[in-house]
C-alpha cells in the first residue's frame, strides 16, 4: 500500500474528494476505508458514543476492537452529538466544501433533525448524499433496521450455504455488509463522475436487501429459468462440475474446473484419461447430471496423490486448483506479502487495498482513529468560530471521550 512495487509516485486517485462520513457497523466505514485508502479526505463524525464496533473485541489494541480497526484506517474521528442543535450547526460547517455524505442513518432520523434529503440537496447542491439503509426508506419493510445475517436468510443465501447433513448455514462472512460497502462505492464514484457533466449532486438509495438479492448469482438466474428452489450442495457449484472440495491422499483439494480442456487437463494429470472420454463426462451439462459419480471416479483417482504438491503441478498446467488455508497461510503465503496486501505502521497491521493503479498512490496515511482523536483540526481547517465551538462544548454536543451506554 506504499506504492513501492510499482514505483507509484502520484496522489491518490481520489485526492480532493472530501467525505463526511456519519456510518457506523461495517457497511458504511467499509465503503469509506475504500475512498480513503485511494486519497480521499474521510472525516469519520462518531455519535458521543462512538461506533459501537469498537466494543465487538476481543481482540482489543488500546481498547479499540479489531472489528473497528480493520476497516477504518486513513480516516479522521470526531465526535459530534447530532441530537443537539450546536451539533447540527457543526455538521452543517463541515459539509460546507464537501464531496460526499455518506450515512447509515435509520430512515427519518436526518428528516426529524431537519436535515432531511430534501434540506440537503437545496443547501449543498453539488452534494453527493448516499444512504446505506437495511431495506430503503418505504415499502412493505421499509425503515426497519437491517443486519447481515438477517438478509442473508431473507435474500436467499441461507438456503444455498451448507449440505444436506448440517442444513441452511450462514455465510462465514458479513457477505451483505461487505457487499453494501462495495455497491456504495461504486454509487459515490457514479454519482462524482456524472457530477462533472451536471454540476449536481444527487441522492443514492443503497439498501442491504437490494445489494443482497443482487448478489444472489447464479441461484436467482437459475430460478428465472427453471422455476426449481435451489439445493444445498455444500461446496460444489450448482452449475459446474467438477467445481468441490475433494479428498487426496494427504490435504482435500478445491477443484474449479470450467471447461471440457480443462477437465481433460485434469484427468491426464492424476492419471485417469479415460474418465474425459468417458460418455457420463463428457461436457460440462454431463458432469453436473453424474456429479456424484465423477466426484467418486477423481477421489478414487486422487487417493494416492499428495494433495500439497498437486495443486501447484495443477495450478502452472492452467487447471485451477488450490488447498484450503486458514487464515494464518493465506497471510503468510508469499504471493500475499508480492501483492502488497498487508500494510503495516507500528503495532498497526490490515489487508491492504487490492486495487492496484500505475500511477496514483494507495498510501496508509493514517492508522485507525481514537474516538475524536482529531476534533480541533478538523474544527480548526473548518473554521468553526468561537462562539459556534463554545456553544457545542457548553451543549455535550462535541465529546472527547465516549459515553458509555447505560
Amino acid at each position: 500500500m506504499t506504492g513501492g512495487r510499482d514505483a507509484r509516485t502520484g496522489e491518490g486517485m481520489l485526492s480532493g474528494i472530501r467525505v463526511i462520513d456519519l456510518t457506523r457497523v461495517l457497511g458504511g466505514p467499509f465503503c469509506t476505508q475504500i475512498l480513503a485508502d485511494h486519497g480521499a479526505e474521510v472525516i469519520k463524525v462518531e455519535p458521543p458514543q462512538g461506533d459501537e464496533v469498537r466494543d465487538w473485541g476481543p481482540p482489543f489494541l488500546d481498547g479499540d476492537a479489531s472489528y473497528f480497526i480493520g476497516i477504518n484506517r486513513n480516516k479522521r474521528s470526531i465526535g459530534i452529538d447530532l441530537a443537539r442543535p450546536a451539533g447540527r450547526e457543526l455538521l452543517l460547517a463541515l459539509l460546507e466544501g464537501a464531496d460526499v455524505l455518506v450515512e447509515n442513518m435509520k430512515p427519518g432520523t436526518l428528516e426529524a433533525w431537519g436535515l432531511g434529503r430534501a434540506f440537503l440537496a437545496e443547501r449543498f447542491p453539488r452534494l453527493v448524499h448516499c444512504s446505506i439503509t437495511g431495506f430503503g426508506p418505504d415499502g412493505p419493510l421499509g425503515g426497519r433496521p437491517g443486519y447481515d445475517a438477517v438478509i442473508q436468510g431473507l435474500v436467499g443465501m441461507f438456503s444455498i450455504n451448507g449440505d444436506p447433513e448440517c442444513g441452511p448455514t450462514r455465510i462465514g462472512i458479513p457477505l451483505v455488509d461487505i457487499g453494501t460497502g462495495l455497491y456504495a462505492a461504486i454509487a459515490i464514484l457514479m454519482a462524482l463522475i456524472e457530477r462533472q457533466r451536471s454540476g449536481r449532486g444527487q441522492h443514492l438509495d443503497v439498501a442491504l436487501f437490494d445489494c443482497g438479492l443482487a448478489m444472489m448469482h447464479p441461484h436467482a438466474a437459475n430460478f428465472f429459468l427453471s422455476g426449481e428452489e435451489p439445493k444445498l450442495t455444500g461446496s460444489a457449484h450448482p452449475n459446474i462440475s467438477p467445481y468441490d472440495v475433494f479428498r487426496t491422499g494427504t490435504v482435500p483439494l478445491f477443484l474449479a474446473v470450467g471447461n471440457d480442456r480443462a477437465f481433460a487437463r485434469l484427468c491426464e494429470i492424476i492419471g485417469a484419461p479415460e474418465l474425459a472420454r468417458d460418455p457420463r463426462f463428457a461436457t460440462n451439462a454431463d458432469r453436473v447430471v453424474n456429479r456424484a459419480a465423477l466426484k467418486a471416479e477423481l477421489e478414487r483417482a486422487l487417493a494416492a496423490r499428495d494433495g500439497a504438491r498437486l495443486w501447484q503441478t495443477l495450478i502452472d498446467a492452467g487447471v485451477p486448483a488450490g488447498p484450503l488455508f486458514g487464515v494464518k497461510a493465506a497471510i503468510e503465503h508469499p504471493h500475499t506479502a508480492h501483492r502488497d496486501m498487508i500494510v503495516e505502521r507500528g503495532r498497526y497491521r490490515g489487508i491492504g487495498t487490492p486495487i492496484k493503479p500505475s500511477r496514483s498512490t494507495t498510501a496508509l496515511r493514517r492508522v485507525p482513529p481514537r474516538f475524536a482523536e482529531h476534533t480541533e483540526e478538523i474544527l480548526d481547517e473548518a473554521g468553526i468560530d468561537p462562539e459556534l465551538r463554545s456553544r457545542a462544548q457548553a451543549e455535550g454536543a462535541l465529546p472527547r471521550s465516549r459515553r458509555r451506554q447505560s
